[in-house]
């Protein structure tokens, strides 16, 4: 079998140079003009810019990353998640050639050709000229192999000024400039930290997708760019796309829930989309809602931002009261970064210090830079309920928060060889069935994640159902739910 459906690659020459605001106003306009339907991804580690994708284009927005996925696994990913579109685009990170050594290893130029996509390269044009054709004479010569199909210049201050740029770049380059854009006196998408605010807690997402939409539909040539879209290389399956994935059903099926809101929201839906293909029943919950916590087989809680929504999460004193006491019970919890924060004793900012879950007895603060940034390699050397000692991943964090008393939270489950941790080269609280680490796993590349999930649910299922007839046969007894982990 072979697929040739239409893709794009849209890069840059760094990080900042606007190919997200670019991407999702093609998506955008491509879905709302024409009537497309676009499968949008993300290339790296990222949740804000795939989740303002996924609102341009109406369409869940997946990610494609070559330091956590092995080759075959991405291709297989990819050619299966863009088959009900008619488009794919994927939106490259950093700069093209950018990659976590001197070869570019991991790039988005790499990436550009195992997926066969031409290459759309965005230009920032901020106070220069002729030297723009340098620049992308620069990347056509550095790997022939990555097919740069065409250019758009961001941020052009006229009409001279895009005379000059365009006249150079498609004489001594020879590819065309499909797409202009003038510079922008005001910014329709706020920014914060390294990148944009989660178009969940933006006032006007959907004004600014529409002015976006608006913005290429006036600048960029929509129909070139399709015709650029649709020379794509085929591209053959891999053998892992036709491995089949163990499947629970009837009344065997776990029942998964899903912190998710304005303060969790940070969930590749790859994981949760996988935990669903096996047969779990994935309910999602609002840590906003005054009500206790449901009965459940498993939880997740992903990351996101609880610094910004303490209060609210605060006077929910139901819900903070019930997840600690599902914890006791045996629940088992698996949480990242932001779950990590709200299991915690507190978080404390500018603003106060303020009570969470209290599942594990440690507190929060959150700090002016960065605590743990980039990818990180970790084995698991502790005792927890999901995964076994000797196993290694690959992951990724990226957190302003620390413990308070970090050197007290082990012993750790996860000791790292690449990446901060909870402390330097550490990862990973867990109390009973419940575990907590800064580090973020994408199931894509680590096919046991899911496995783990549904394991630790059905176990406690197991469990509950146990003590349940112990009490039936011993009415007077003490039955354990779980002895617990420590």
């Amino acid at each position: 079998m072979v697929f040739d459906k239409p893709r794009l690659m849209v890069a840059a020459l760094r990080g900042g140079s606007g190919k997200t605001v670019i991407s999702l106003g093609l998506m955008a306009a491509w879905r709302m003009n024409h009537g497309l339907r676009v499968v949008p991804f993300k290339k790296g580690p990222d949740y804000i810019d795939a989740s303002w994708l996924s609102a341009a284009a109406q369409h869940p927005c997946y990610n494609l990353d070559p330091f956590l996925m092995k080759p075959d696994d991405i291709l297989a990913s990819f050619i299966r998640r863009s088959e009900p579109g008619d488009v794919s685009l994927i939106e490259g990170n950093r700069g093209l050639y950018d990659g976590v050594d001197v070869q570019g290893s991991f790039s988005t130029a790499e990436l550009a050709k195992l997926l066969g996509a031409p290459v759309i390269l965005i230009l920032d044009a901020t106070k220069v000229t002729r030297t723009a054709a340098a620049m992308v004479m620069g990347c056509q010569q550095m790997d022939p192999e990555v097919d740069i199909s065409g250019v758009i210049l961001n941020q052009v201050a006229g009409k001279r000024h895009e005379q000059v740029l365009r006249g150079a770049i498609e004489a001594y380059c020879k590819v065309p400039v499909l797409g202009v854009i003038p510079k922008e006196v005001h910014s329709f998408f706020p920014e914060r930290h390294l990148g944009l605010v989660p178009p969940q807690e933006s006032q006007d997402a959907m004004a600014s997708m529409e002015f976006a939409a608006r913005r290429m539909a006036d600048c960029v040539n929509l129909e070139q760019l399709w015709e650029v879209a649709s020379k794509a290389s085929p591209l053959g399956l891999p053998a892992s796309a036709f491995e089949q994935i163990p499947v629970f059903e009837g009344a065997s099926r776990p029942l998964i829930g899903v912190v998710r809101d304005a303060a969790f929201q940070f969930y590749y839906p790859e994981n949760i989309e996988v935990l669903k293909e096996m047969g779990a029943q994935v309910v999602e919950i609002s840590s906003f809602e005054q009500r206790a916590l449901p009965d459940l087989d498993g939880l997740y809680i992903g990351g996101g931002f609880p610094e910004t929504h303490l209060e609210t999460l605060a006077m929910n004193r139901l819900f903070r009261e019930s997840l600690k006491a599902e914890v006791e019970k045996g629940l088992p919890v698996y949480a990242e970064c932001g779950g990590l924060m709200f299991l915690c004793r507190s978080i404390s900012s500018r603003e106060g210090r303020y009570p969470m879950a209290g599942v594990f007895p440690h507190d929060i603060v959150m700090e002016v830079k960065p605590q743990g940034h980039g990818y990180t390699v970790f084995e698991c050397v502790g005792e927890n309920p999901f995964f076994a000692k000797g196993e290694t991943f690959k992951g990724h964090e990226f957190h302003y928060s620390r413990l308070v008393d970090g050197e007290k939270a082990g012993p750790f489950v996860f000791r790292l060889a690449k990446g901060h941790g909870i402390i330097a080269g550490w990862d990973g609280m867990c109390y009973k069935r419940a575990l907590a680490c800064y580090s973020h796993i994408h199931a894509v590349g680590n096919g046991r994640w899911a496995n783990a999930m549904i394991g630790a649910a059905l176990a406690y299922r197991r469990d509950r159902h146990h003590v349940a007839l112990d009490r039936r046969a011993d009415p007077g007894g003490r039955a354990s739910v779980f002895s617990g982990y420590s």
